[in-house]
């Protein structure tokens, strides 16, 4: 009947499957020394929400955001853009890139990506 809820997982024709959202969200966090790159002191943290479009992945996502920021696109990747560079470190919804995820796994529903300076010293 009009006006009714459609049961989950279908259209608006009985067997039709729903639509999957256009586009969800990400937070990315710069983190740490990472931050002067992106007009912070170097210090603390910095949240950008970003739209996660459909075939994201987080390579995709990640040259998209670094695209407005000159500095943080030299920092985080190679010089042909190909992989990342060795100095920043990449976390996917917390966890380290190539454990849950890597440079080209799809990208579902809204996450968080952390950009995590590393740390030399002893």
């Amino acid at each position: 009947m009009p006006g009714e809820a459609q049961p989950a997982g279908r259209g608006a024709a009985e067997g039709e499957p729903s639509e999957l959202p256009e586009s969800s969200r990400a937070h990315i966090e710069v983190t740490t020394w990472v931050t002067k790159h992106v007009g912070g002191d170097g210090t603390g943290s910095k949240v950008f929400d970003e739209t996660i479009g459909r075939g994201d992945t987080p390579r995709t996502l990640l040259r998209r955001f670094t695209a407005r920021f000159p500095d943080l696109d030299s920092a985080l990747w190679s010089p042909n853009h190909s992989e990342l560079g060795p100095h920043i470190e990449v976390l996917v919804n917390d966890a380290v890139l190539g454990v849950a995820y890597d440079l080209d796994t799809p990208l579902v529903g809204d996450g968080r990506i952390t950009l995590l300076g590393q740390f030399m010293g002893g």
